[in-house]
């Protein structure tokens, strides 16, 4: 204990250190790179608005953390309360179905009501919030979530062309998007057939092959298609707001969006969303459905646990939960697995309950990446774990706004450089924009403010994003986490004008993850191109 304590020690005395040498040195940055660089820091120097300005177009690859409910405005939901003749609920600051009786007030009437109307917005998300006794940013956060739920899922299709055209709009490529499909079946079935009388480290597995055979002789499948044709359903929706197939095409936007049909280029995957804070029965049933729609249906590239890690159900069941987990692996070992783990901060729980989230979400729960990651130097032996998640390439979700703002957890105090000085690699996500009043690039540009990333540093995010994500195929690197070693002959050097041949062609054309980050590539060097 004493040599993880030194250790530990050893690896925060040398993090800033550590972590600049995990950036490329100033005398072998590419010329653009170089270019790049200066602007950056010119761009820095003069404010946040120039930095922002300055990073808005830079490429960023992908958004892998982001729930699509919490990633839309308040400004979008009230709309849509109109639209749908929704009523508020003026004291609880919240959308309610119709009738709208006294005291219930017509959505149409409340939004007329500026006053009324700036309420609901601060009410919906974290703007205006100030820290007050009784009432934590952690409690804001999550409880924006309950103020909108009577808007109908059919808006889902909306919803993505929001996030779609935002994420064009600042040149990402591709969304990983945390949804919950419709599980009120399965989760029927799993109360009706109900929970083992003990499961244990030595037979879950046993128990849950048992219960798992139950759901699925009681129809759990039935679901499945209802699910498939629900995020299919938000697809189509998109496309056709997007106007995607319209012959001829659209011209070019007058707002520069990087070009004609930026918005239908944005590339997006689904990530089966599991709420956590339920009993067993419906957790398991849930996780189930989950791992059996990501088998079916290609779309859904992987699934996730979603709500309040510190919730009493999330903390008494985690080990639990990652039980199941461990089990469904077994039997789905094609489906992905991101996991919300670590997202503790001193207080929140007691420091047993931030000791081994994040190696059991790895070790036992399979995942290949982790969202938030926020109390890993609060775990047991803390050096092994970064070591280990370095080694199995791991990848952090990082989340700078959100942490700050539900844990309080910002600046020196954040992990990130712990985990850049152990090479873990990690990628800049937004997880809830719309609820936090931001988007990737200001997350990129808190990054170099808070966290003194370099443009280098911004490339490796951005190229880590697609390394990491859920995307079909092969990487186009032959190393993991190694950005310079290109597959199938395809060009060490990526000109803007670039246009793959012969068998970096054909590998392209086969592999949806190589073709994404060919495309970052191409995109650096437009974005390089363009600065003198």
């Amino acid at each position: 204990m004493i040599r993880a304590r030194i250790t530990l020690a050893l690896i925060l005395g040398t993090t800033l250190v550590c972590a600049h040498a995990e950036t490329t040195s100033s005398a072998s940055l590419s010329p653009g790179e170089a270019r790049a660089t200066r602007a950056m820091e010119a761009a820095r120097k003069v404010g946040p608005g120039d930095l922002y300005a300055f990073l808005r177009s830079f490429p960023k690859g992908a958004d892998l953390h982001m729930h699509l409910s919490g990633a839309i405005y308040a400004e979008t939901f009230l709309s849509e309360a109109v639209r749908q003749n929704l009523c508020v609920d003026a004291d609880a600051l919240k959308l309610v179905v119709p009738p709208c009786k006294t005291p219930l007030i017509a959505a149409s009437d409340a939004v007329a009501d500026q006053t009324l109307y700036d309420k609901l917005i601060d009410a919906m998300s974290m703007r205006s919030y100030v820290l007050s006794a009784g009432w934590s940013g952690h409690d804001q956060f999550f409880a924006t979530f309950s103020r909108w739920g009577a808007l109908e899922k059919a808006t889902a299709g909306e919803w993505l062309d929001e996030v779609a055209t935002r994420a064009a709009a600042q040149n990402e490529q591709y969304l990983e998007v945390m949804q919950t499909p419709s599980f009120g079946h399965a989760a029927a079935l799993g109360y009706k057939i109900g929970w083992p009388d003990e499961v244990r480290d030595d037979n879950y597995k046993t128990e849950f092959a048992a219960l798992r055979g139950k759901l699925i002789n009681a129809g759990l499948r039935d679901e499945i298609s209802i699910d498939e044709e629900e995020l299919a359903g938000a697809e189509r929706r998109r496309e056709e707001i997007e106007s995607c197939h319209d012959d001829p095409p659209l011209p070019p936007s007058p707002e520069g969006d990087h070009g004609y049909g930026a918005a239908c280029a944005i590339r997006i995957h689904w990530l089966y969303q599991i709420l956590r804070g339920y009993p067993p029965q419906q957790v398991f049933a849930q996780t189930l459905l989950g791992f059996e729609v990501a088998s079916a249906d290609p779309d859904v590239v992987g699934i996730n646990f979603v709500m309040p890690e510190d919730g009493r159900i999330s903390m008494q069941d985690y080990h639990l939960q990652m039980q199941m987990l461990d089990y469904l692996h077994s039997i789905y070992p094609n489906v992905r697995i991101s996991l919300h783990a670590g997202e503790l901060a001193p207080g929140l729980v007691p420091p047993a309950g931030m000791s081994f989230h994040i190696r059991e979400a790895i070790d036992l729960g399979h995942a290949s990446r982790i969202g938030h990651g926020v109390d890993v130097l609060y775990e047991e032996d803390a050096p092994a774990l970064l070591k280990e998640m370095a080694d199995k390439h791991v990848m952090v979700e990082i989340n700078l706004t959100s942490n700050a703002g539900i844990l309080g957890i910002q600046g020196r105090d954040h992990p990130l450089a712990a985990y850049r000085a152990a090479h873990v690699p990690w990628a800049l996500s937004t997880d809830d924009e719309g609820v936090s009043r931001i988007d990737l690039t200001h997350e990129y540009a808190r990054g170099v403010d808070e966290q003194s990333l370099t443009y280098v540093d911004l490339k490796r995010s951005a190229r880590t994003s697609l390394e990491h994500a859920f995307l079909h195929g092969e990487s186009l690197w032959q190393h993991p986490d190694e950005f310079t070693a290109r597959k199938a002959g395809c060009p060490a050097t990526v000109s803007e004008h670039v246009r793959p041949s012969g068998q970096c062609s054909d590998f392209l054309n086969a592999n949806e993850k190589a073709a994404q980050e060919f495309e970052l590539e191409r995109r650096f060097a437009v974005f390089e191109a363009s600065i003198h």
